[in-house]
């Protein structure tokens, strides 16, 4: 899940985008509205967490710009303003949630993956291919009955390799979909993932692999 958080606050957005990684989130922040505009232009994000008052832009024409596109992000307005007509206000201007400053952390990560299910052409609940499922409302994954132990960035891969089972994804693919900006394009971390995560999936070996394409999700009959 690819998050983009606005903060002006910047102690505040980086523990944000810190603790949403935590939670295997690919997490970008921005200080600002126009920081935030610019790469909203050029990242395709399922959610972003707005702060309304902010320099630059302000929140609520940024939450404006944001639901004119076709294709757009989910919005959770994240704010101190907490009286009735603040939230009614917010969620005229296009918001599809609204969480009150000070807020639980859990709160917030439980909001975000509700407004990612609710997302149009949103993933199915359980994702299946090759004898695994996937469930990532219950972080939950087995191959064949068998219960996996999967690190969050495992997880993400996983997901991520059966949501676009069976094409192929690129390295570059992945690193955009389950890291984020600050991830370097030429390390290995993709590669290293995948096999990790091949070792724990187990034997026949269900992760195919065809250089300068990318990994799939393949039948172990292929």
């Amino acid at each position: 899940m690819r998050v983009l958080v606005v903060e002006d606050a910047r102690v505040l957005a980086d523990l944000v985008a810190e603790g949403l990684r935590d939670q295997g989130m690919a997490v970008d922040v921005a200080y600002d509205g126009l920081e935030a505009a610019a790469k909203l232009n050029t990242t395709a994000y399922e959610a972003v967490v707005l702060d309304r008052d902010l320099p630059g832009i302000h929140g609520d024409a940024l939450c404006g710009m944001i639901t004119d596109r076709d294709e757009r992000p989910m919005v959770l307005m994240l704010t101190a303003a907490d009286l009735p007509g603040d939230r009614v206000e917010g969620l005229s201007l296009g918001a599809d949630d609204y969480l009150v400053k000070p807020f639980h952390f859990p709160e917030l990560v439980l909001r975000l993956r509700a407004l990612a299910r609710r997302r149009p052409h949103a993933r199915a609940r359980v994702l299946r291919a090759a004898g695994i499922e996937l469930d990532p409302v219950r972080r939950a994954v087995t191959r064949d009955g068998r219960r996996l132990d999967l690190s969050v960035k495992e997880f993400e891969v996983l997901a991520a390799l059966l949501q676009a089972s069976p094409a192929f994804l690129s390295a570059e693919a992945l690193l955009e979909q389950v890291w984020d900006e600050h991830a370097d394009p030429f390390t290995n971390t993709v590669a290293v993932t995948v096999g990790r995560l091949r070792r724990k999936l187990g034997e026949p070996p269900v992760i195919a692999t065809t250089p300068t394409v990318g990994y799939r999700i393949a039948d172990a009959a292929e």
